[in-house]
């Protein structure tokens, strides 16, 4: 049985994969799934020469609680069992240190809704970075 990690990437969640995880899970492929929500956080951008910190946070919290919600909701229609964490950092580095510490068997990224070179990015950085298979949906 795998352990799946799912990282929330994008403000429209990770539906693709979610649904991914949700049919490994009917298969009895799947065991456990983590899904980690990695932020850059505002600050580290040009956003922070023009908003307060508070204000930056509070737009962060607002911008990340629909996409997590939506994502959660396919694994809990489905009877998937997973738990979710936030992390901070740069999108590649955090996903892997992740996919290290939770022993992940598998990383699923949803790229639907990333641009080409973005898409290509992400995935060339976690190949060079985690030891598990990554797999991209698009």
């Amino acid at each position: 049985m795998l352990r799946l990690l799912i990282p929330v990437i994008h403000h429209e969640g990770a539906l693709q994969a979610a649904r991914h995880a949700a049919f490994l899970h009917a298969e009895r492929c799947v065991s456990e799934v983590e899904i980690v929500e990695v932020v850059e956080p505002l600050e580290w951008g040009r956003a922070a020469a023009f908003h307060s910190r508070g204000a930056l946070a509070l737009f962060e919290k607002r911008a990340l609680f629909s996409p997590m919600m939506n994502t959660r909701a396919i694994l809990d229609d489905a009877g998937v069992p997973y738990r979710w964490s936030r992390a901070f950092g740069p999108v590649a580095e955090t996903i892997a240190t992740h996919a290290a510490l939770q022993q992940a068997d598998a990383v699923i990224v949803d790229a639907s809704q990333l641009s080409f070179l973005t898409r290509w990015w992400i995935i060339a950085r976690l190949w060079r970075l985690t030891k598990a298979p990554v797999t991209m949906l698009h």
